[in-house]
């Protein structure tokens, strides 16, 4: 615990960034927090006095023989747009197991600028229950983001330079230079630039205008960061050798005969390599009450495999007897994909999902008003209406089933708001149980540590269970068969429906003996359960419909598209970037949320 006297805070009275403010006051340097962990002043990196990098190499090799901690994940029901406090209960569990005496970290993914400056904020948490320190938290860290755009870019630059050599010189000419033709199709480019903002302006783009040396002329865009392959390369990467094996896959075009050209054809992934190999290392942080916290990898999973590290999560793992890691939106997405794709990779076994529920969103599910970001919540969804909480909790209920079917005890987080009441936080624990689930009521918002003892207490008595842990799909499974069973069994759907230029990709994955064990990575909006946001509650009789399927060969899955959902979110008029400002004399960022 920090001296810092949570009763004098009052999160109803203070904006999210003035309780950072005060909290930063009270922060553990990096190396207390380091000799708490029982780190080696070498192995923690300072970035100033409260932010480091952890040598994630040293630390593994070092502590290589000692046994892993309890493995928890937190996921939620399907959010409204506002958020159910996914991180604000990462948080909370974190420091409530904090405050019974377990040794204990958590791993939260690093915000992306799109978000922080438009809509949603930071997702540092929120409340009593935050990451600190906020502003470094929420402005770029250590520079992670930054090198993914960079290499991103640079494999664009790589691309578009050969482009532009081979169309201007012919194979004599390109061998003086060092250069073999590879015959890049101009018209089957796999991917964009990154830039992590929501800028819906740069979606489609034509580059090249000009004469000959200004490039090939064709059509391009962008696509925002933390939805870069680079991105998830980063997520899933086990060390820096496998880091530099799967930056060299990335398929960047497709040349005239359709056959892939990598980044390694370009010979550009050593390069790119060198640019991410700070940023393989995992950033320690710590909670308002002083308890470590790793921050890793990226957020959407909606539009990218949105989780915090598996770098993380190892470190993470052998530093405590606890490691709570967050995944992004609901378990239809978020855990789906920790599920299959992360726990794939990493080869750890969870012990137990804790799936955030608010009964505001409950409400939405069951019929509520439409809940809008910027205005005022109806008053539906702050005035008794049990009815209401009954007729929505079918959306729970399916996300309690999906992480059933994975094999591992589900623990339902009821986070509450105070305008909550008993009868309705009742409704919900009912519906919980009513499918095999542990269920608390948490007030860590409000309260910290101390409000969130009941349920890292359920967590606690849930990671003592017995785990039957199994995928959901075998990696040899035909594709179609893994979009089917992800459709089905944790959307719900009665099928799936394939564009032509998805029935082209598939049949193109299952031609090759290497993309057809991918995993499957799905993208789709995470305001329903179903393809389509305005389907709220349980929906049923519907098919969903993928139109495209991506192919992120070095992070080692297939991305299908469903709906209609792009890899480039836009700015909304009323951005956060209106809010956030400097105070001169002291130089403090204020407006942060």
């Amino acid at each position: 615990m920090t001296g810092l006297d949570l009763t004098r805070l009052d999160p109803k009275q203070m904006a999210d960034w003035q309780i950072a403010e005060a909290a930063a006051e009270h922060m553990k340097t990096v190396y207390q927090l380091g000799d708490e962990l029982g780190l080696e002043r070498e192995e923690v990196l300072p970035y100033g006095h409260h932010v480091a990098k952890l040598d994630f190499g040293r630390i593994l090799d070092r502590l290589q023989d000692r046994p892993n901690g309890k493995y928890v994940e937190v996921t939620a029901i399907t959010p409204t747009p506002l958020g159910e406090g996914k991180s604000t209960t990462t948080m909370g569990l974190v420091q409530g197991l904090g405050r019974l005496g377990k040794r204990v970290i958590g791993a939260i993914r690093q915000p992306s600028g799109g978000p922080t400056f438009n809509i949603k904020g930071s997702a540092a948490g929120g409340g009593l229950s935050q990451c600190i320190p906020l502003t470094e938290f929420s402005l770029g860290l250590t520079g992670d983001i930054d090198a993914i755009t960079n290499a991103h870019n640079l494999s664009m630059v790589a691309l578009t330079s050969r482009l532009q050599h081979e169309f201007n010189y012919d194979d004599a000419t390109l061998a003086k230079r060092g250069l073999r033709r590879l015959s890049i199709d101009p018209r089957n480019i796999a991917q964009g630039w990154a830039i992590d903002f929501c800028a819906q302006a740069l979606r489609e783009i034509i580059i090249g205008l000009g004469g000959s040396m200004d490039g090939f002329m064709m059509k391009s865009g962008f696509q925002i960061t933390v939805s870069s392959e680079v991105m998830a390369i980063l997520a899933v990467a086990t060390s820096l050798a496998d880091l530099r094996k799967r930056l060299g896959r990335i398929v960047v075009a497709y040349d005239q005969k359709g056959r892939p050209v990598t980044t390694g054809d370009l010979e550009v992934d050593g390069a790119m390599t060198a640019i991410m190999t700070r940023a393989l290392n995992p950033n320690l942080m710590q909670t308002v009450e002083g308890q470590p916290v790793l921050v890793h990898a990226g957020p959407f999973a909606n539009i990218a495999i949105g989780q915090s590290s598996i770098a993380a999560d190892l470190l993470g793992l052998k530093l405590a007897d606890y490691h709570v890691t967050e995944s992004g939106f609901g378990a239809d997405i978020g855990f789906e994909k920790f599920w299959n794709l992360k726990c794939r990779f990493s080869g750890l076994t969870p012990s137990c999902s804790v799936i955030v529920a608010t009964v505001r969103a409950l409400k939405m599910h069951g019929g509520g008003p439409r809940v809008a970001p910027g205005k005022p919540l109806d008053p539906a969804y702050t005035e008794e209406n049990v009815e209401l909480v009954e007729k929505g909790v079918e959306n729970l209920i399916a996300h309690i089933e999906t992480v059933n079917k994975s094999g591992i005890p589900a623990v339902v987080c009821i986070n509450h708001f105070h305008t909550d009441t008993d009868a309705e936080v009742a409704a919900v624990r009912r519906a919980a149980e009513s499918v095999g689930a542990k269920a608390a009521v948490s007030r860590h918002w409000e309260h910290g540590g101390a409000g969130a003892e009941e349920l890292a207490e359920a967590v606690i008595a849930a990671c003592e269970e017995k785990a039957d842990f199994r995928f959901l799909y075998k990696e040899d499974q035909p594709l179609k068969e893994k979009i089917d069973l992800i459709a089905r069994e944790v959307y719900g759907a009665d099928g799936v429906s394939y564009a032509p230029a998805a029935e082209e990709r598939i049949k193109q994955i299952e031609a090759d003996d290497a993309l057809r064990k991918l995993g499957t990575c799905m993208v789709k909006t995470h305001l329903s359960l179903s393809h389509d946001p305005n389907m709220k509650g349980r929906p049923r009789g519907w098919t969903l419909p993928v139109r495209d399927v991506l192919i992120y060969r070095g992070a080692g899955f297939v991305v299908p598209v469903a709906g209609d959902i792009k890899l480039m979110p836009g700015t909304a008029s009323d951005a956060a970037f209106r809010r956030i400002d400097v105070d001169v004399e002291t130089g403090k960022v204020r407006g942060l949320f």
